[in-house]
């Protein structure tokens, strides 16, 4: 896709601060309301509510990732594409420390030396 943005290591690391901080802030958020969906009644209406809300709360969070250029590869899971792989990372990791290649995937990922 043209515009794709391609990341160095370094250009990473600076970015990494900003992703994992609103990272941090879209879990607490859904945690939240996960606490509030679990004191409400089973099978209680209000429930569907609050799931919308999540489920609004991880999209504001994917959208934010892919507006700062990164792939969301799932739940809290994002990687910076080298053009030759990826840096990987999940929350809540507390460093920018794994890389995998294209076809490797998160299972393949190896720790940066």
């Amino acid at each position: 896709m043209a515009g794709k943005r391609r990341w160095t290591f370094e250009t990473a690391r600076e970015m990494f601060p900003e992703v994992r901080r609103r990272t941090e802030r879209a879990v607490e958020a859904a945690e939240a309301l996960l606490a509030e969906r679990e004191a409400l009644p089973a099978g209680a209406p209000e429930r569907a509510d609050v799931d919308r809300r999540i489920q609004a709360e991880v999209g504001r969070w994917a959208r934010e990732m892919e507006a700062l250029g990164l792939e969301v590869k799932g739940l809290w899971l994002v990687d910076f594409d080298t053009g030759g792989g990826y840096y990987c990372w999940r929350w809540p990791e507390a460093d920018l420390s794994f890389f995998h290649g294209y076809e490797e995937g998160f299972a393949g990922r190896t720790r940066i030396q």
